[in-house]
């Protein structure tokens, strides 16, 4: 699979609401699918399930099986490769705008 492949698939996990927050969720450690079930209890564990699946597929989380659990640790290098193609790029030229912005003012 092509990077670009990769990206996108990372784009299509990250388009949906429900799964920002199950990756918010893990921000601050691994989480059982029971406990990210709890985040979206709106939901029904088979829909949390598909929405991990997704995450999972596209590199985002790695699932862990231990003894009964299910422990979903969210991998956060899919989303540094997405800052690196898309985000930096376009920060650094938007610095470079505000510092010319500044220069002529100051003149």
């Amino acid at each position: 699979m092509s990077n670009s492949d990769d990206l996108d698939s990372v784009f299509k996990a990250l388009a949906n609401p429900v799964r920002r927050r199950l990756l918010d969720a893990m921000k601050d450690g691994p989480r059982t699918t029971g406990q990210l079930c709890e985040v979206e209890d709106a939901l029904d564990r088979c829909t949390v399930m598909q929405h991990l699946k997704t995450l999972e597929a596209a590199g985002l989380i790695i699932a862990r099986r231990e003894g009964r659990e299910r422990w979903n640790h969210l991998n956060a290098m899919p989303i540094k490769a997405v800052h690196d193609r898309w985000i930096a790029p376009y920060a650094r030229g938007a610095v470079a705008m505000l510092a010319d912005l500044q220069d002529r003012l100051e003149v």
